[in-house]
């Protein structure tokens, strides 16, 4: 028999709040998080999307040292706040006997743009001498889960996954895998994201995928509704720790939720747009609830990937079709990204903390700003208020650019 993985601390630095209670709170009464780009000034930058959904308040010297948070890239400071507050929420003690049966998972699609902009200009205007020589920590993608293992000792295995916008739930589900097969005994894992830059809003608007809603943004983005126009990026950073169900019981920590399931897939199809048919994703559902062992008619709540983009909406709306048939119509699915914006790799870690408060609640949160039903997504997509609904099986949706598709299945823990 297999056991179960469980879910026994999450930490979260995001757009809804600097802590998992803040966030949820402002979840489920609906508060979005976007607003005007503070970070730089966009109109003197000359990019077209002056909008986004940044972490507000964030001082990072309340996590670390000063002079330590100026070598690093703001997607490691949110890392080291999200760790911090998963490992406390858990009470998981790393000593020299157990640390090399711990895995940090800590991932990150892009690692530190910001660093890496700031070191490019420099280079132009300064010359190379007065290029950082902590640059490559800071823009490595790896560089969170390394500076996680420092901060807590974990000898173990110790990497970033980079699928796109799959990143943080691929890297969970590969934590499940490794805690399966006995590798490892715990681990910590997530995902963190921060590329509200110059460079990074320019590069994601020239795709077409971003909204540019900037003198009225109450109503962006607007997954699945029929005048949505685009993403709005988010930033942030999301971590959980898991463990074999025997070693937190054995130790009396909290346990929130089993982590049940993960599939994963790739569409192979188009570098940006994703499969219209939306088979890619729906065989990565189809993959974690086998790998939950779990049935269609278990599953009581779906948080969709829901971008607000055009195709992206229509193509998860198809691969729920595909998976679940008519049940489907019945099944509420909503799209958290309303109120977080998309935070990018980081995304599926935190929407993974959603469905566990979810499941453990018995309240789902709504998509906000869906106004005008769009033929092509005729799903319940629970509109703007939060709804009570105990349900004992979630999955969360991650698809990425160039076809990623992570899937995870959580389940009430009792």
């Amino acid at each position: 028999m297999q056991e179960r993985i469980v879910i026994t601390g999450m930490g979260t630095v995001n757009p809804l709040g600097l802590n998992v209670k803040e966030t949820w709170t402002n979840l489920i009464e609906g508060v979005s998080g976007v607003g005007p780009i503070t970070l730089f000034d966009s109109h003197a930058a000359g990019v077209q999307v002056h909008i986004a959904a940044e972490v507000k308040g964030f001082k990072p010297e309340n996590f670390m040292d000063p002079k330590e948070a100026r070598r690093r890239d703001r997607f490691e400071q949110f890392t080291i706040a999200a760790a911090r507050e998963a490992v406390t929420h858990s009470g998981l003690q790393i000593t020299e006997a157990n640390a090399g049966r711990v895995g940090v998972i800590i991932s990150s699609a892009i690692g530190g743009l910001s660093s890496l902009q700031e070191a490019i200009l420099t280079t132009h205007t300064e010359g190379p001498r007065r290029v950082s020589p902590f640059l490559i920590p800071m823009l490595m993608a790896n560089g969170g889960a390394g500076m996680t293992a420092i901060e807590f000792g974990i000898k173990g295995p110790c990497f970033s996954v980079a699928s796109a916008c799959a990143s943080g739930s691929d890297g969970i589900g590969t934590a499940l895998m490794m805690l399966r097969t006995g590798m490892i005994d715990a681990a910590l894992t997530g995902a963190a994201e921060s590329t509200i830059t110059t460079t990074g809003v320019a590069a994601f608007d020239r795709v077409g995928a971003m909204s540019r809603r900037n003198d009225d943004y109450s109503m962006t983005p607007q997954p699945f509704d029929k005048n949505r126009d685009g993403l709005v990026m988010g930033e942030g950073a999301a971590v959980l720790v898991l463990e074999r169900e025997s070693d937190a019981k054995a130790r009396g920590a909290v346990i929130y939720a089993e982590l049940a399931g993960y599939g994963a897939t790739a569409d192979a199809f188009h570098v940006t747009a994703p499969q219209d048919s939306g088979e890619g994703g729906a065989s990565a559902i189809r993959m974690a609830l086998a790998s939950a062992r779990a049935n269609i008619d278990e599953v009581g709540y779906i948080n969709a990937h829901g971008t607000g983009t055009l195709l992206n909406d229509q193509s998860e709306t198809r691969a729920i079709k595909a998976s679940f048939g008519d049940l489907a119509y019945k099944i509420p699915v909503s799209s958290t990204k309303s109120m977080t914006g998309h935070m990018m790799g980081a995304t599926g870690a935190l929407e993974a903390i959603f469905c566990v408060q979810a499941v453990r609640e018995g309240i789902l949160p709504p998509t906000i700003h869906y106004e005008t039903p769009d033929p092509e997504c005729d799903l319940d997509y629970i509109p703007n208020k939060a709804r009570e609904i105990n349900t004992t099986l979630v999955i969360s949706n991650a698809f990425g650019f160039g076809g990623h598709n992570a899937v995870l299945a959580l389940r009430k823990y009792s």
